[in-house]
């Protein structure tokens, strides 16, 4: 059997994505292949898959055989078709973004030197922050093989003493992988290193290498090497950074056929600037990451797993120094903007004093803003104003709790739409949406019903071709038009409100008559369900404004629901007549101009007058400078992406003390 589709997984198979794709093939008894471009390979060999080198938006074929076949195509195709696949938590997640936002990162090795002089270089800004230190250089010996030819009857000793060390740091990766104090990204890099040892890809070439009379050692760094190589030779930049982790791996396994320990990491000075020509993600996810104030390395590019280390931790990393790096073996002391992906060897009295005053204004600033993480904002006058999180997916609830979010102002329901080939079951969206509720509460959790269109295609739904789709059939437009999908959907928050504080608001209104019809719906769920016997509970019924409709009849639409919830994103297009993805016309998509500003204070007059809530769900609620503003025009509440809602916390209770 076969089944061909789409891949959604964000930047397509790289090393954690293709890890879990392996681990989920593997879970069934049948064989399974992936295909693309005629090219086919085994889905149960993470090497092998990496090098298929699949990327987002590419099409593929799984092709799968045996008693489980259909199961086993389901489960796969559904993984690909997810953009979040491989993403362990909020960690991962964010830095996913910073790979995105770091595509156009020269490759390793192929940077030059700044100007402006001969202690100053330059490589890959691969994790942001300043730091200055003392320089600790960890250069440990190359390793090499035996060289000789082995005797016939040694070959089968020395493929035992192989599989013997191969097993060894598998059981070393998994002793790791229990301990608690890994964090779940770290642990999602050292799974996808443990999977590269047990490949058979490597194990097979290296024991083919033995068979042939090579050494064990010189095996596995040939057998590396050439595996590295065609990762190489990929044009993936996510693909090329797994070079370095074969590399690493081959590695880990002839130290110990060895019996030799790599030179330790354990004894860094705190804040010292560790220096490597190259740097295994296995050795520095098991370093004391605490005491190390920087990352510069001769290998890696933004992409790559010690990029991904150093930025979840906050340690700032320039990489891609390549033969530079030889430069800093005998440096005091270090300065590393990782901005900039600038290294400054021994810097005299002005430097340091600059990048201390630097790295000192940074702590300030983020020890100043955790202090916020469990302040509840609350104004002279007694006002809270609540501050939420913008999620879209329970994958990222723990980034919202670490942040301190005051509830969900906005829980975008598209992805669980579209993550799946077929439209997501009641019972699933139930389940979901009580997970959210169950987290939160007491806090409201704000679900926006499927806010989708031409722009935005679901599998289950047939979307006509539209010039416009974001002025087409989308958000509650589209889910009247569909009562099978929407009352499904309502039904399953009206049986999540069970397990917390669940409110529901509409995208798109422009008529009073949108919010009337979806009463009606409610009414008929509700109904439904106490003939049904299933448990439910009321929820409160909000619009998003985001049309200048809605606007224009916010006093009228404030005496029918219960809350308002501003999304600046979309109103601000639809104000300006400004395609927000339109580059050409970027300086007119501006939140701050006149015309946008009057929208917003209209709708919160309206609310205010009404005596219902009055929040702001667009990217405009996380700005410092204007929360201020918008606090002052009456809305109660501001949600944003997590990240920001420390300082707005910080920014509304500087409001407060300014009385």
């Amino acid at each position: 059997m076969e089944r061909s589709t789409i891949v959604r997984v964000h930047e397509g198979l790289h090393a954690r994505p293709a890890t879990r794709f392996v681990k989920l093939a593997k879970g069934f008894e049948s064989d399974v292949e992936l295909v693309k471009d005629g090219k086919a390979v085994s889905a149960k060999s993470s090497v092998k898959l990496m090098l298929l080198a699949v990327k987002e938006n590419q099409e593929v074929t799984v092709r799968a055989n045996g008693a489980d076949a259909i199961e086993a195509l389901e489960a796969l195709i559904g993984y690909l078709e997810n953009p979040r696949a491989g993403l362990d938590d909020e960690a991962e997640a964010q830095s996913a973004a910073n790979d995105a936002g770091q595509e156009a990162a020269p490759a390793s090795g192929s940077v030059p030197t700044a100007p402006d002089g001969a202690n100053r270089l330059r490589g890959v800004a691969a994790s942001e922050g300043f730091a200055i230190g003392p320089a600790f250089a960890h250069f440990p010996p190359d390793i090499a093989g035996r060289g000789r030819v082995l005797r016939a009857e040694e070959i089968e000793g020395e493929i035992d003493r192989f599989r013997t060390a191969v097993g060894a740091v598998q059981a070393r990766m998994d002793l790791a992988l229990a301990q608690d104090s890994l964090s779940a990204g770290d642990r999602g890099i050292v799974a996808a290193l443990r999977d590269i040892a047990a490949d058979d890809s490597l194990t097979g070439e290296a024991e083919g290498l033995i068979k042939g009379g090579n050494d064990a050692v010189s095996a596995v760094i040939t057998a590396a090497s050439t595996i590295a190589a065609e990762f190489s030779a990929v044009d993936d930049h996510y693909l090329n950074a797994r070079a370095d982790d074969v590399h690493a791996v081959g590695r880990q396994i002839c130290l110990v056929l060895l019996g030799q320990d790599d030179i330790s990491l354990e004894n860094i000075p705190e804040g010292a600037i560790l220096i490597a020509d190259d740097i295994g993600a296995w050795d520095l996810a098991r370093a004391p990451l605490k005491r190390i104030g920087g990352v510069v390395c001769g290998h890696g590019g933004a992409t790559s797993h010690i990029a991904i280390i150093a930025r979840s931790h906050g340690i700032p990393a320039v990489l891609g120094l390549g033969g530079q790096v030889n430069a800093l073996r005998t440096a005091r002391e270090v300065a590393l903007d990782g901005n900039a992906g600038h290294v400054i060897i021994d810097p005299d009295a002005a430097t340091r004093a600059d990048f201390a005053g630097r790295v000192e204004a940074a702590a300030k600033e983020r020890a100043g803003l955790t202090i916020f993480k469990t302040v509840t904002p609350t104004l002279a006058d007694g006002r809270i104003i609540e501050v939420a999180a913008n999620i879209g997916s329970l994958e990222e609830i723990e980034a919202a709790q670490e942040a301190g979010a005051m509830g969900i102002g906005l829980f975008r329901t598209e992805l669980l739409f579209m993550r799946h080939m077929h439209l997501p079951s009641e019972d699933m969206q139930a389940e979901t949406y009580a997970a959210l509720a169950k987290a939160f509460a007491p806090y409201p959790v704000i679900v926006r019903t499927l806010d989708i269109g031409g722009d935005k295609p679901i599998a289950g739904i047939e979307f006509p071709d539209e010039e416009n789709p974001f002025l087409g059939w989308r958000g509650i437009r589209m889910c009247l038009d569909r009562p099978d999908i929407f009352k499904r959907q309502l039904r399953a928050l009206l049986r999540a409100a069970v397990h917390g504080n669940i409110k529901v608001m509409l995208p798109m209104v422009s008529d009073i008559s949108e919010v009337r019809q979806t009463l009606v719906l409610v009414d008929e769920c509700t109904a439904e369900l106490k003939a049904e016997g299933v448990p439910y509970a009321s929820f409160d019924l909000g619009v998003m404004i985001e049309t200048p409709a809605a606007v224009l009849i916010a006093p009228a639409l404030a005496k029918e629901v219960a809350f308002f919830s501003i999304g600046t994103n979309d109103l601000t297009q639809y104000i300006m007549a400004a395609d927000r993805l339109n580059p050409t016309v970027a300086k007119l998509n501006d939140v701050t101009n006149p015309a946008v500003m009057s929208a917003i204070e209209i709708t919160a007059k309206a609310g205010v007058a009404a005596g219902i809530m009055v929040g702001m769900c667009g990217e405009a609620a996380g700005r410092p400078d204007l929360i201020a503003t918008f606090v002052k025009m009456g809305l109660t509440e501001l949600s944003m992406s997590p990240a920001s809602i420390q300082r707005a916390k910080k920014a509304i209770m500087a409001m407060a003390a300014e009385g």
